[in-house]
């Protein structure tokens, strides 16, 4: 049963935990990732057949296999997946940013070009649950950005195929080639290339502890999204929010897996004994009920505050993945919320609607992050390159700054290379 705190009665230290994975697994994946450098595909053909039981022939979807992955998929789902695209191509259009020059000053020209990387690399979980909305919200962003090429790399079943909504959604989101594999060996290859999984220069996409790990050690050589960490949501709410909906709302992340967190902060004691026993009532129909309760008996609770003003303190400080807002106001609110992945406002504005459709993206910040992080968006993909232009008159106007400047770090070659031209032209 989920536990139930009144703030200001237990310890800090107990309202603020956060679930902590305890598996270490660094030194398995740098061995896959050497092996990978190693032997290219060799490594991945053998590292599929070990992990994910499938003996393959290519690591390349081939364009008949995405041909058959749509003859196979609903044509209602065909229709959901491209009104969600363009919901979140609608959001995401709106992050673009533009380049600019500044030449407010006689010979002066100085700028900013903004520059898609050249090739994204999108991880997509595989395994027991196919994610086709990672594959929306990953591709779309890349695409809008200007990337030369989008690549995903996802495990294959043991039949040695991709689920066919994955193939659907990488059709509908434009995404040029698809790779089998999975895990932290699909890390690696997008980072270091193999004879047929191309480098890529950015990484990004959720994954399970091999793969957060292996994004961790190829960053550098790679440009990566984020060390995603378990799910997580937090519902701010008042004595007025329906109970059967909030325990809805907090079992939707707790499914995700049993690291999993779900937090209610409520003014409202008895929405807080209301929400406790409608969880119980409803663990029992979820499909994935074990990894359900485990979530929340294990990392999930209740916080009792004084007032929503400090229940949205509270959430500062947890600063979650998922923010709720159950109040009948809630843009009254928003301006107080410093620190969230993504804020879901009012009381008919479910989690889900952003994981699915709604068109903010759902990659966001966890683990506290959304302290100094921010969800996935266009400015991903995207790098500045400044440029600067002086003519002779105009260098000549500042060059005994520039050169007072240097000497004052001690960097005497900076200065020279500042008079040096002016020192010419009075020879």
């Amino acid at each position: 049963m989920i536990k139930i705190l009144q703030y200001g009665e237990v310890k800090n230290e107990e309202i603020f935990a956060r679930a902590v994975p305890a598996v270490n697994v660094e030194g398995i994946v740098a061995d896959i990732i050497n092996t990978v450098r190693a032997q290219g595909d060799r490594a991945l053909f053998a590292y599929t057949e070990k992990f994910d039981g499938a003996k393959l022939s290519s690591l390349t979807v081939s364009a008949e296999e995405t041909e058959e992955a749509l003859s196979l998929v609903e044509p209602k789902f065909i229709g959901i997946l491209e009104r969600a695209a363009a919901n979140i191509r609608k959001f995401h259009a709106r992050q673009v940013r533009n380049s600019f020059i500044i030449n407010d000053t006689p010979g002066v020209v100085i700028g900013q070009k903004v520059i898609p990387v050249d090739r994204a690399g999108l991880y997509v979980p595989g395994g027991t649950a196919a994610y086709p909305s990672t594959v929306l919200m990953d591709a779309i962003p890349a695409k809008i950005a200007g990337c030369k090429e989008v690549v995903i790399t996802t495990p294959p079943g043991k039949d040695g195929k991709i689920n066919p909504v994955i193939l659907a959604a990488a059709h509908v989101a434009g995404v040029d080639r698809i790779f089998k594999v999975g895990g932290a060996q699909a890390i690696a290859a997008l980072a270091y290339g193999t004879e047929t999984v191309p480098k890529v220069d950015k990484i990004v996409g959720p994954g399970n502890a091999f793969v957060a790990e292996a994004k961790k050690q190829v960053f550098g050589a790679v440009s990566i999204d984020m060390i995603a960490g378990p799910s997580e949501i937090l519902v701010v709410a008042d004595g007025k929010s329906s109970a059967k909906h909030v325990a809805a709302d907090l079992l939707s992340q707790a499914e995700h897996d049993k690291m999993a967190s779900a937090v209610l902060v409520t003014d409202s004691p008895a929405l807080a004994k209301a929400v406790q026993a409608e969880i119980e009532r409803q663990l029992a129909f979820l499909q994935r009920e074990e990894i359900a309760r485990a979530s929340i008996e294990n990392n999930g609770k209740i916080i009792v505050a004084p007032s929503i003003a400090a229940a949205i303190e509270i959430a500062n400080e947890i600063a979650p993945e998922h923010l709720e807002l159950c109040v009948d106001e809630p843009f009254a609110y928003l301006d107080a919320i410093r620190h969230a992945g993504s804020v879901f406002m009012g009381r008919n504005c479910p989690e889900a609607l952003g994981d699915y459709f709604a068109g903010p993206n759902h990659t966001l910040p966890t683990s506290g992050t959304a302290r100094f992080s921010s969800p996935l968006s266009v400015d991903d993909f995207v790098k500045k390159t400044q440029y600067t232009y002086y003519t002779k008159k105009a260098l000549a106007d500042v060059a005994q700054d520039i050169a007072y400047f240097a000497s004052l770090e001690g960097l005497t070659g900076h200065a020279k290379s500042a008079v040096v031209r002016t020192e010419e032209e009075n020879a």
